[in-house]
């Protein structure tokens, strides 16, 4: 029986009926693409994943990358992965027309992302790194860097990365010690160190390019002082030939799951002979950088739902296979054992996980049509959009995150003492998704945005225009009687979330930043369940009206089954900011009272 990772079904139920994807089409940058062109990317997307991703997906766990010799060797399939991409134009698809690039909206690019990453995240990690490497160059770069470095990751022939993180300067970027002095011949010479860098080295590559941070020498301090700069594993000589540029893989680090792509450590010009080019003007690298890293978040936002989907459809698929007791209501010990998704609590495992990474995809479709406004839209008319994405990335990097491993511990419960074993992929997926949230900005770090800078940015105007996006979505659901119920339930939680951000910013100016941002991370929790209320009350408006437009509709049980996954939500998880919101309200600096020497023993 073919294994299934992703539903088609909802995917096109979110791009169509619930986001009208197809609208995108009458701006001019999308008027050349039609739902015939849509349906046909999704699915060779998703028959690419069946036939290539999927097929390593275990071996790549199990088979992990090795430093030998010097040189990182990762599963051979890799090269295969990444001439596929750039050749059937995965990588490129977003880029404007006259770069090559096929103006794929995002709706469809980034559902494209979910397929690929569900199938095998770690494989996925390759080309998606590139697409961004090479956006963040064709952003602030000059066309020359363009020509000479994103047309290679494009193609999938070279390797992009992020490398940003040093050994004293995680979360800290203001602390990165890697230096940059100029060496008057149009490059920098670098030297320092970075860690954790993703696909920072791989034998399937014929060269690496990292989008690296430095400080050029006497540059202002903290982040004002940090540029961006191409720094590639091998420059180009005189004549075009790749030689080595003082960039050494120093370490493959071993990790928990995510095992198909490497995470390296990387010395960087120990022999003073490193060259680096400038991206854009000096002292705009963070700024620069976080263009790459927003994009980013969303991406590990879709990489989280991807796994804990994955995870549901292999848990659902033993749940309706698997044989076990009887019913509580007819235990006859001679009836035949009935299959255990008839067990109610084993429903109740099955819809949290639907509920969970249905509406978090639903939430990055959201913002993935923020981006396609921003990108067709005159610039005048873009605010709104650019307000609406920069105050939910947090949301949708953390909920997906921190709910998709809940997810996919519940999908591997569902498979009893099989889950904990590796006869089944429930325990690699649960491995894989606790990367999530860590990489690219800690959930902490995302809690501390969201309430320190995206809510109070332009006075409030974003968080205004995220209430008036939620109050669209309740006028809407109230015309129809089976929503009201749900419609006033999330009217309720929008108020409650509005009066404890106004209580948090009373207890900023009485108590200070510190006590105001030390439940940040609850705040995020309590903003994220009622974003995806928000996600499922739009998906039950697209349920009703599909049932009002059709008599005899063939897709009954897939609406009943969206109806009831939304009906949970807003049963099971909506509830739970009543006692976030109690938490927050209380405000009384307990986190920040209690000392380090309290912890002794």
């Amino acid at each position: 029986m073919a294994v299934k990772f992703v539903s088609e079904r909802n995917i096109k139920f979110l791009l169509y009926e619930v986001f009208d994807t197809e609208s995108l089409t009458g701006y001019d940058y999308y008027s050349e693409h039609n739902r015939k062109t849509f349906d046909m990317i999704i699915r060779e997307a998703v028959n690419l994943s069946k036939n290539l991703l999927y097929p390593v997906f275990s071996e790549m766990d199990r088979k992990p990358p090795e430093l030998v010799d010097g040189k990182v060797k990762v599963h051979a399939s890799v090269k295969t992965i990444l001439k596929e991409f750039g050749k059937g134009g995965w990588i490129s698809g977003r880029m404007p027309y006259e770069l090559d690039g096929n103006q794929i909206p995002h709706l469809i690019a980034n559902a494209c992302e979910f397929i690929f990453a569900a199938a095998n995240y770690s494989a996925a990690v390759y080309p998606g790194l590139c697409a961004g490497a090479a956006h963040l160059i064709q952003s602030f770069g000059s066309r020359e860097l363009f020509d000479t470095y994103a047309k290679k990751m494009l193609s999938g022939k070279w390797q992009g990365t992020m490398a940003l993180t040093e050994p004293e300067a995680g979360s800290s970027l203001a602390d990165i010690t890697t230096t940059a002095e100029p060496a008057g011949n149009g490059y920098y010479l670098i030297r320092g160190q970075k860690i954790f860098i993703s696909a920072g080295d791989h034998d399937c590559a014929e060269n690496v390019v990292h989008l690296m941070l430095a400080k050029i020498k006497d540059a202002p301090w903290g982040v004002k002082g940090i540029s961006l700069f191409v720094v590639p594993k091998y420059r180009l000589d005189e004549k075009g030939a790749l030689i080595s540029n003082d960039v050494t893989t120093a370490g493959v680090f071993h990790k928990l799951g995510y095992r198909g792509c490497p995470i390296v450590q990387l010395a960087i010009g120990d022999k003073n002979n490193c060259r680096g080019w400038l991206v854009g003007e000096p002292h705009n690298g963070l700024k620069y950088m976080f263009q790459m890293m927003n994009e980013a978040r969303i991406g590990v936002g879709i990489g989280a739902t991807s796994i804990a989907t994955a995870a549901y459809y292999a848990s659902l698929d033993y749940a309706k296979t698997r044989r076990q007791g009887r019913s509580v209501a007819k235990k006859d010990p001679f009836t035949p054992q009935i299959s255990i998704i008839e067990h109610a609590d084993i429903k109740r495992m099955l819809l949290f996980q639907k509920a969970v990474v249905e509406g978090s995809l639903s939430l990055i479709m959201q913002c993935s049509r923020y981006v396609d406004l921003i990108t067709a839209l005159p610039e005048d008319k873009r605010e709104k959009y650019n307000l609406l994405l920069e105050i939910l990335t947090p949301v949708a990097k953390s909920y997906p995150s921190e709910m998709g491993i809940q997810s996919v511990s519940q999908g591997l419960q569902c498979f009893g003492g099989s889950g904990y074993c590796d006869d089944y992929p429930a325990e690699q997926y649960y491995r894989d998704a606790r990367i999530h949230p860590i990489h690219e900005g800690t959930t902490g770090i995302q809690g501390m945005d969201l309430l320190g800078r995206k809510v109070a940015m332009q006075n409030g105007k974003a968080l205004l225009l995220f209430n008036a996006e939620l109050e669209d979505a309740v006028k809407t659901a109230g015309e129809f009687p089976d929503l009201a119920v749900y419609a006033r339930q999330l009217e309720n939680a929008r108020a409650k979330l509005q009066e404890v951000t106004m209580h948090l910013f009373k207890i900023f100016q009485d108590k200070g930043a510190e006590v105001f941002l030390a439940d940040a991370t609850l705040y995020l929790e309590m903003f994220g369940i009622v974003a995806i209320a928000w996600q499922w009350l739009l998906q039950g408006i697209a349920v009703q009206k599909a049932l009002q437009n059709s008599s005899n509709n063939k897709d009954a049980f897939f609406y009943q089954g969206k109806f009831a996954a939304m009906r949970y939500f807003f049963g099971y998880e909506l509830p739970k900011t009543i006692g976030l919101a109690e938490r927050l309200m209380r405000g009384d600096g307990l986190t920040v009272e209690m000392t380090a020497e309290s912890f002794n023993d």
